[in-house]
């Protein structure tokens, strides 16, 4: 009998092995629905190693392209069933400035495929319009244009609405309106989560309340949101919008907490009323962020007061309304520019319609850009020592900021204690956004300001909190969450055991 010949079927057989170990390096379990749906080519994992901030680059091993809640699911039990789990980020529309949706060597949900398979909750408006169920990877710019649509809208918004309701409503979700109707977090009736154990839980401020309230904040530590059912006030149909110029702090302050102070207090939903501030120096456009706002004629005279004043501070409200309630907004309008504490060096009043005024922030197109931001909240007690130390020496000597920076206060009332999110504690606090680009090998520069900022901060006595955080070491988390770190530490304990959760976090995997 002639000697058979074995080497091509075992070259082919050692060749499909390879190639097998090389595009599937995950050393759990996979079902096989689910691992047809994960990517593991170098496309899609660059992809996932990116964010908008453009500094941290961590490659997972594989990107999931789910089409349903089950596949979020089956990923999520697969590695903790695994003796060896591995990571898992949700990435959302991809604007994390600092890695948070990204894990290391484990694996990446893409929540861009769930949104465009369709097969998720999608924007549902109940049939007596008082919520709207969404899908935790839907848009909030497609939120409001659905439920504006019917005449209706949610009341908190942030300033960009291309972010995922399941992005914002892990962080907090800040805006303008938040000083009166609270942040995102605390406009939400009930979440469906898909737990860090593989479980799918319907929870709400009276049931399963742990998981609800440790998910609002929670920095995606304690699973995924796939359903969030958010209240809905009415949508008006125009905003009377006011930027107003001020060089003397003390004055830009006094003005903006007099006004949260009065509006802040008013019950109901009859109109949505916002106030923001900023920070205008001489480094660019004040128009910079907007679609429309200072007439072009104006701009050079703005740009004069910002150089003759180093730093201009910027206070915008906003009242929405309609044919109803016209003149009662005009008339508030009227009355707060009429009792300002001081006369500014420059007012300007517009009026466009409801969904312009909402969809006013456009993010440009800045890909190939860093983004090294930094977005703190500061009590109102040390605003002061922090004008001066930080828009009026670190900021203002180093002269090298480009882009926004944000400057408004808060009511502490308005937050929920029970919600992960960490603020200060007082009754009045700020945020402050320092929204920097940089070009890609430059960035270095503006992370060195940041580290001046919290450094003077910490040995002021400063009590502020990182919103967006970026901290590298467990430490310093349990510093940011304070008290509430132990109730953090527990829900960590019962709704992702193994740790599996967003690590791009740095909170349990860090040192």
């Amino acid at each position: 009998m002639a000697k058979k010949n074995y080497s091509i079927p075992i070259l082919f057989i050692l060749f499909i092995t390879i190639h097998i170990v090389k595009s599937q390096p995950l050393k759990c379990p996979i079902p096989p629905e689910l691992a047809k749906k994960l990517q593991f080519d170098s496309a899609a994992i660059d992809a996932a190693s990116t964010d908008y901030g453009n500094i941290i680059h961590n490659k997972p091993l594989a990107v999931l392209y789910p089409s349903s809640v089950q596949d979020i699911a089956g990923l999520i039990n697969a590695s903790f069933n695994c003796a060896t789990p591995f990571g898992i980020g949700v990435k959302g529309n991809g604007h994390s400035t600092r890695g948070q949706s990204m894990a290391y060597n484990g694996v990446v949900i893409d929540m861009k495929a769930f949104r465009e398979s369709k097969n998720g909750v999608g924007i549902k408006i109940s049939k007596d319009q008082s919520y709207v169920d969404v899908g935790g990877e839907e848009l909030w710019i497609d939120v409001l244009n659905a439920t504006v649509s019917q005449g209706v809208a949610p009341v908190s918004w942030t300033d960009f609405l291309g972010l995922t309701v399941g992005g914002t409503l892990s962080n907090a979700g800040i805006s303008g309106q938040t000083f009166r109707f609270g942040p995102q977090i605390t406009n939400v009736n009930e979440l469906d989560v898909i737990t860090g154990k593989g479980e799918f839980v319907t929870c709400s401020a009276n049931n399963n309340s742990e998981l609800f309230y440790g998910v609002l904040g929670g920095l995606g530590q304690f699973g995924v949101i796939t359903r969030a059912r958010i209240p809905l006030g009415p949508a008006f149909d125009r905003a009377v919008w006011a930027q107003i110029l001020y060089s003397n702090f003390s004055a830009f302050t006094s003005d903006q907490e007099r006004f949260i102070t009065a509006h802040g207090k008013k019950q109901g939903k009859n109109a949505v009323t916002y106030l923001e501030g900023g920070v205008l120096l001489d480094n660019g456009t004040p128009n910079i962020w907007r679609t429309s706002f200072f007439p072009p004629s104006d701009i050079p005279k703005i740009t004069s007061l910002v150089k003759q004043h180093g730093i201009m501070y910027s206070l915008e409200i906003a009242n929405s309304f309609d044919d109803v309630t016209n003149k009662d907004v005009q008339k508030e309008m009227k009355d707060f520019t009429d009792a300002l504490s001081s006369k500014p060096e420059f007012m300007y009043i517009t009026n466009v319609t409801y969904v312009e005024f909402l969809k006013r922030v456009q993010l440009p197109d800045e890909s190939s850009l860093a983004h090294p931001w930094l977005n703190l909240f500061v009590p109102k007690s040390d605003i002061l020592g922090f004008n001066d130390g930080v828009f009026r020496d670190i900021v203002l000597q180093r002269n090298i900021s480009t882009g926004p920076v944000l400057f408004y206060p808060m009511m502490r009332n308005k937050w929920d204690n029970r919600m992960s999110a960490a603020v200060p504690d007082e009754d009045i606090f700020y945020t402050a956004g320092l929204l920097y680009s940089s070009e890609i090998n430059e960035w270095q520069v503006y992370d060195d300001q940041n580290k001046a900022i919290l450094d003077f901060c910490d040995k002021s006595g400063f009590q502020i909190k990182q919103y967006l955080p970026n901290i590298p070491t467990k430490q310093e988390w349990i510093k940011h969450f304070g008290s509430n770190w132990t109730t953090f530490e527990h829900r960590k304990t019962l709704f992702d055991p193994k740790m599996i959760m967003s690590p791009g976090q740095r909170i349990f995997n860090s040192s």
